[in-house]
């Protein structure tokens, strides 16, 4: 794809039934070059997914389409803020927004910093088609498979919440590695007390074995865990 000329086709979703606005992955295009958020547009609507497009990093911000499930295609170098910064920025504020940078300036040095800093992929213009609808199935996946295990660690903390203070303490020491006798010695009850306790841990956080449990507990937020043992 030459991102200097503008793509004449048009060509609607493929798919037959149409996801809704909210399902529908977004994928988001900054550039400050007209003509080459024209073609990208094109060619991300071609492929069967919805473009959104800003000529700036602050455009975008003063938009409310971050949360949307998708990804993002960035130019590096633009007035303000540029893609690297904007890529901070979201690191920073907790958004794991997937990012494929499209540049016509791109260095080495630039390019590590981005690969390090989480990106999908640093392209460079121009770009052919299927390269760049590669990075951008790539981006979707992962952006899909963030969100399929946030929804699972916020299904996880709501059954924490469930636990009493002591199933809390139980559930801490079995994911350390304790014994149930150990565990009895350490919280000052009996062996017995401790079995019961595990048993309620099991059947409020829904699992079938402690390798579950240790996974569980690894995925909880760190605060929670940190109070575990209070």
């Amino acid at each position: 794809m030459q991102l200097d000329q503008p793509l004449l086709r048009k060509s609607a979703p493929t798919s037959p039934q149409r996801r809704s606005e909210a399902e529908q992955p977004l994928v988001i295009i900054v550039d400050d070059h007209a003509p080459v958020r024209e073609a990208l547009s094109e060619l991300i609507l071609s492929a069967g997914l919805q473009p959104a497009c800003f000529a700036s990093t602050r455009e975008l911000l003063d938009a409310d389409v971050l949360d949307n499930p998708g990804c993002m295609i960035l130019d590096v170098r633009m007035p303000g803020a540029s893609g690297l910064d904007l890529q901070h920025h979201l690191a920073q504020s907790g958004n794991p927004k997937p990012i494929i940078f499209l540049t016509g300036h791109g260095d080495i040095p630039m390019t590590v910093q981005a690969m390090k800093a989480g990106a999908v992929d640093f392209l460079t213009k121009p770009v052919r088609d299927q390269t760049l609808l590669d990075a951008v199935s790539a981006g979707v996946a992962m952006d899909a498979a963030h969100r399929a295990k946030a929804r699972v660690a916020r299904l996880y903390v709501d059954r924490w919440k469930t636990l009493t203070r002591r199933e809390r303490q139980v559930l801490h020491a079995v994911a350390l590695g304790r014994l149930n006798k150990q565990i009895a010695y350490d919280l000052a009850i009996s062996e017995v007390t401790v079995k019961l306790h595990r048993s309620n841990v099991m059947h409020k956080m829904q699992l079938h074995s402690v390798g579950e449990l240790v996974r569980v507990w690894e995925a909880l937020p760190a605060e929670m865990r940190e109070g575990a043992a209070a």
